[in-house]
């Protein structure tokens, strides 16, 4: 039996999506969410398996209650998920500040954070496995979504590097990138107002915001579906370091690898050739 640590717990997300997943093969969860109260009668129904905990995961302090909180209660974490984020759009050029910085914060800083926090437990019973949940924006730049995309390209490298220094632990960690999934990402985005500060880029940002509403709640993706794929491929013998997730989402990478290594091949000469000649033979 393990026990799961998932961050933002919004119902109907893929947070839930997990703690659902991992009560049904009779695991034990810990449920974290900014508006725990929203979850009560979720808890209620799964009684002492289930424990929920406020958590805001930019603050530092409440990442340390909510770990201490859960080794306690169950006596260690076995599974960190790290999905707690959101998206703002914006161009490149004219996204307010303090977007761009709530954004890695929330997307990229806060993740370390709660790692930090939970790998001295793992380490210690030297097993556990952490999921960072990134997106096909962490492969492929999504105009609109810069430093979105940013952000979990920051988490596909920090993952990379994460999983070769836990590997003696006994730690594994895994990268899933979603495309587009019927969860509530883009709930809030009609209520919210475009925030642009160059006046060029409006039109396109309006556009952007726009096919995010029209979106929501018909995207392909199940949440459901994708955590079983998931938890599939972690239980393999051999796991994947990442799996992407949805139909489309598939299609984007692979294009994007494809032309990755194409254009890679066609400027192999030019690659090579930034090298000191090599030594005259003696």
């Amino acid at each position: 039996m393990k026990t799961w640590f998932i961050t933002g717990g919004t119902p109907g997300g893929f947070g839930m999506a997990y703690a659902d997943t991992a009560l049904e093969r009779g695991d034990n969860v810990v449920l974290t969410a900014r508006r725990p109260h929203l979850l009560d009668e979720w808890a209620k129904s799964h009684g002492e398996k289930a424990l929920v905990l406020p958590l805001d995961v930019t603050d530092a302090q409440q990442i340390h209650d909510a770990v201490t909180a859960a080794e306690e209660r169950f006596g260690g974490i076995d599974v960190l998920v790290n999905n707690a984020g959101r998206g703002w759009y914006g161009s490149v050029e004219g996204s307010p500040d303090a977007d761009i910085r709530r954004s890695f914060e929330l997307n990229f800083f806060s993740v370390t954070a709660v790692l930090r926090a939970v790998l001295p437990g793992m380490r210690a019973r030297r097993g556990g496995w952490i999921v960072n949940m990134s997106s096909v924006a962490g492969l492929r730049g999504v105009p609109g979504f810069g430093y979105y995309s940013a952000a979990k390209f920051a988490l596909e490298g920090l993952t990379e590097a994460l999983r070769e220094e836990v590997t003696p632990f006994g730690i594994k960690v895994l990268a899933v990138e979603p495309g587009a999934f019927r969860t509530r990402a883009y709930a809030g985005f009609a209520a919210e107002p475009v925030a642009e500060t160059v006046d060029a880029y409006v039109p396109f940002v309006e556009t952007v915001r726009d096919s995010m509403i029209g979106q929501d709640g018909t995207q392909p993706g199940d949440p459901h579906r994708g955590v079983r794929a998931v938890l599939d491929a972690m239980e393999q013998d051999t796991p994947p370091r990442r799996i992407v997730l949805g139909g489309a989402g598939y299609d984007a990478v692979h294009d994007q690898l494809e032309g990755m290594l194409e254009e890679l091949r066609a400027f192999e000469t030019a690659s090579r050739g930034a090298d000191f000649p090599p030594a005259p033979a003696r």
